[in-house]
């Protein structure tokens, strides 16, 4: 039995990469964004695709003391000799409420406008989304994609991020889409939940046509470089053990008498 994979293979004086040798033809030659392109599409990335790419591997990049800088921190104050684990630890914890939720709103946008073209109406769009609205509240399914917890009043990284996709020509209906979801909970339910980061690059995802599971491992891979730098930092100014310690100090007050806290 052989058991081969197309991504690549190594023989006894050369490695190949998607038909390439990595000695010769891609290291010095192609940048960080194109090898992550060739690894997944087998071929090289068009100019404004490589432009969106990098664009979600930054976003993804870091957003401060998040559960997954957290989990990376406090792991690494537990085993500071595993870097490796650190990182693995911030990343486990990306699911449908952080950093993976990309995928969610791509899967949702996707399917939602199966059957819409880039040219759909105004109208159509808002139809579609009190549609989906309705079908999400009648599940009792939240909207991933909408409202922030800090950004309460819109997510500043939005705007850039809608103005990258026309500036490269991925602003069609996925994008409306999102943005007529906002609307709809807005002027008929009084809601005012703005797009956020991962609504915005879920929309992205839809417009490029790409796997949403390639959404949430470009997620991934951008959020990796981020830990990364938190693992740093947390060697040269700890912050992990003051973590712990406010949770023990709760613990405390949860047990000590009032007179004695």
């Amino acid at each position: 039995m052989t058991i081969t994979t197309e991504i690549g293979y190594t023989t006894p004086d050369a490695i190949h990469v998607r038909g390439l040798n990595l000695a010769t033809e891609i290291i010095g030659k192609l940048d960080f964004v194109e090898m992550l392109w060739l690894l997944a599409m087998a071929r090289l990335p068009e100019p404004r695709e490589k432009a969106m790419v990098n664009m979600l591997l930054v976003t993804a990049a870091d957003h401060g003391l998040t559960p997954s800088a957290i989990a990376t921190r406090m792991t690494w104050l537990g085993a500071p000799e595993s870097l490796q684990g650190a990182v693995a630890a911030g990343l486990l914890g990306a699911g449908s409420n952080f950093l993976g939720t990309v995928q969610n709103v791509s899967e949702m946008l996707l399917a939602a406008a199966a059957d819409l073209t880039d040219d759909a109406s105004d109208a159509e769009l808002r139809e579609r989304a009190a549609a989906l609205v309705r079908e999400r509240r009648q599940a009792k399914r939240s909207i991933p994609g909408i409202g922030h917890p800090i950004h309460v009043d819109g997510d500043p990284r939005v705007p850039t991020l809608m103005a990258v996709s026309k500036a490269n020509g991925y602003f069609g209906r996925h994008w409306r889409l999102a943005l007529a979801l906002v609307e709809v909970l807005r002027e008929d339910h009084g809601r005012h939940l703005p797009l956020n980061a991962a609504g915005a690059n879920g929309a992205v995802l839809a417009d490029m046509g790409l796997d949403p599971l390639l959404g949430r491992g470009l997620a991934l891979v951008g959020r990796a470089a981020g830990l990364v730098a938190h693992v740093c930092e947390e060697s040269r100014a700890p912050t992990g053990q003051q973590l712990w310690d406010l949770v023990l100090r709760q613990d405390a007050r949860n047990v000590l008498p009032a007179d004695k806290r």
